[in-house]
């Protein structure tokens, strides 16, 4: 099958709407509310859609792998919003590995996003 993508937003949920909204805003998402309880974050051509919606296997089971183009300094950009201190989130360092590099920062809700670039 052949088809021409435009692009891919996945669907994930919050334990505390409110909370995870202002996390996204806070990364430098720009959020669209779409619903009382549904809205679309958006940066350049990248979006995901946030849910007042929470099943607690299925959040803490959700992974998103997000290339960036410098991994050290997208991590540094991150330390800098103190988002650890602000909504008690893990953000771990970025680790060098074989096929390339990656950080990892957990949402409010338990959302375990990847911040990545390959070689």
């Amino acid at each position: 099958m052949q088809h021409k993508a435009k692009s891919i937003r996945p669907f994930i949920g919050a334990k505390d709407f409110e909370i995870s909204r202002s996390f996204y805003r806070d990364l430098g998402f720009e959020e669209t509310v779409l619903d009382p309880k549904f809205s679309v974050f958006k940066t350049d051509e990248i979006a995901f859609y946030l849910q007042d919606y929470y099943a607690k296997e299925w959040i803490e089971n959700t992974m998103i792998f997000l290339e960036v183009d410098d991994v050290d300094r997208y991590y540094q950009g991150l330390l800098a919003l103190n988002l650890t201190e602000k909504y008690g989130v893990k953000l771990t360092p970025t680790r060098h590995l074989d096929w390339g590099s990656e950080c990892f920062l957990h949402d409010p809700s338990g959302v375990l996003w990847h911040f990545g670039k390959f070689k």
